[in-house]
């Protein structure tokens, strides 16, 4: 009996981090840094007092905390460097505003807008820019505010994961120890599936039973082509440009079906917007996929890009309790081709060509350096405690304790779990890239317990945190502020939240089969 209580009493403390987390997120509606700071703090008092980590045990696990993070971070602050040099030069206005010209029904605006061209935005920026530009664009087509934040949120979620030059799948790499290699087309399948509910439910929320049967067949020829374009690029080794591919191709497929549908009904639609023409728009695109490439395909690229490596070795740590954490490296850097060096070789390319072409307004490198810091700062924290949190946890055997209580309670039905767990951990952190280092390690160790594929767990875990930051409070936040919806989160939270729920439901069952 006694036994069982200390059992129960390791299992509540194991949780105290991540329960302190969720209460002060939820119910304090504190933000991802300053709630992320705590769970930190307490995972680090817990693991010391209750589960034996002695100073070299927590030392080491924060360590390999900050070249988690490091690594997660270059990616943040290099793709939003590139969002903001393109978005200066009137790049993503030219792109967004030719789209509402090719068709007037409202069902394939939204979906060309939403889930197209909103999946190309978090592929190429992220942190909630898909909300932010699409939203404002659905409201002067005539969409009601409420309804466009909705689908604008509801549209992108599906390109989470491979968007934001794969911040989230690199994290879920650094979290759980796996290869991208063997984890890429597990993620690209569930990412598929969610793809196809995404864009049902943005045809829903666009007009309800009738304008989903109205664009059943765009949904079905679209939906497919950039789910495959996906898992083509991913399981390729370019995890980097999986979002920005899909929605690419997405978009060329999208407006060929829109211009075959409009047989002249609707005027030809200009390609330009004010005095960008579209192929320079898309070269900073077209830029970075050629980037990319090199650095991937050519070996003399990639070597030279890979001589300076951060690398730590890490000894063997025992905690007084037991339990041993293997030598090993931490997550290595490689300085120059690192995602982040990549994007940022792109940037610097754009902006200097663009400047050569007087296309930025005085004082563009202070508004673009403001831009960057403003949206990177805050969410940098909330990464860098939460990976902090959860490194702590790992070394101190907490997560291993939690992922067998878990395992005992919910058997073989755990993977219908998995999604949800994945949607939990973004909507209380803002984040599929938080929820994957919390709890990307819980999930795998859980399926090792019960015999259950880590791979098809994780993807679920990656899947299931994609759609739950569609209904982030923090993303519900930015979409009411771009079109006047201050002081009504709560309305939208609420809309936003059944279409996440039911993609996630489905979700969990595909994963339980």
């Amino acid at each position: 009996m006694q036994s069982t209580i200390c059992d129960l009493l390791d299992w509540l403390l194991a949780s105290l981090p991540i329960l302190a987390v969720l209460v002060l997120m939820l119910r304090f509606r504190w933000g991802g840094a300053k709630a992320g700071t705590v769970g930190w703090l307490v995972a680090l008092l817990v693991a010391a007092l209750r589960f034996g980590a002695g100073w070299q045990v927590l030392a080491c696990a924060q360590l390999k905390g900050l070249l988690l993070a490091l690594f997660v971070l270059y990616i943040v602050w290099a793709a939003l460097l590139f969002y903001h040099v393109t978005d200066e030069a009137g790049a993503l206005e030219t792109i967004g505003a030719g789209l509402p010209r090719l068709t007037p029904d409202r069902g394939l605006q939204a979906l060309l807008l939403a889930w197209v061209f909103g999946a190309f935005l978090q592929g190429v920026s992220g942190f909630g820019v898909p909300v932010a530009v699409v939203a404002p664009l659905l409201v002067g087509l005539g969409f009601p505010p409420l309804a466009a934040v909705v689908i604008s949120s509801v549209g992108h979620s599906w390109a989470v994961t491979f968007g934001s030059l794969g911040s989230s799948f690199y994290a879920l790499i650094g979290a759980t120890g796996r290869s991208g290699d063997e984890l890429a087309p597990w993620c690209a399948v569930m990412l598929g599936l969610a793809c196809l509910g995404c864009g049902a439910g943005t045809l829903w929320a666009a007009g309800g039973r009738r304008t989903l049967r109205a664009g059943l067949a765009p949904l079905l020829i679209v939906g497919p082509v950039m789910a495959g374009v996906q898992f083509l690029v991913v399981t390729h080794g370019l995890w980097a440009i999986g979002g920005m591919m899909a929605g690419l191709v997405g978009l060329a497929v999208g407006v060929t079906w829109a211009r075959g549908r409009a047989r002249g009904s609707v005027g030809r639609p200009r390609p330009t917007t004010g005095d960008m023409p579209l192929g320079w728009a898309l070269f900073p695109y077209a830029l970075l996929v050629t980037i990319v490439l090199a650095a991937h395909l050519l070996p003399p690229v990639r070597g030279l890009l890979g001589q300076v490596v951060v690398r730590v070795q890490f000894p063997e740590l025992t905690t007084a309790r037991g339990w041993v954490t293997p030598a090993g490296e931490g997550r290595t850097i490689s300085v120059f081709g690192h995602a982040g060096a990549l994007l940022t070789y792109a940037s610097l390319v754009t902006y200097a060509l663009f400047h050569r072409q007087g296309r930025y307004a005085p004082g563009v490198v202070q508004r673009i350096a403001r831009g960057v810091v403003r949206r990177a700062v805050r969410s940098s924290l909330g990464i860098a405690a939460m990976v902090g949190m959860a490194m702590t946890m790992e070394h101190a055997g907490m997560t291993h304790l939690l992922a067998d209580g878990i395992a005992r309670v919910a058997g073989p039905a755990f993977p219908l779990a998995a999604p949800f767990i994945g949607a939990l951990g973004a909507f209380m952190t803002g984040s599929n890239t938080n929820s994957n280092v919390v709890f990307g390690g819980l999930q795998q160790h859980v399926a090792t317990l019960i015999g259950v594929s880590p791979l098809v767990i994780l993807a679920a875990q990656t899947a299931g945190g994609a759609i739950g930051s569609l209904f982030a409070p923090a993303k519900i936040i930015v979409g009411c502020s771009t079109v006047g919806l201050g002081g009504q989160e709560g309305s939208v939270l609420r809309a936003a939240m059944r279409y996440g729920l039911a993609i996630v439901a489905s979700l969990a069952l595909a994963t339980g089969v």
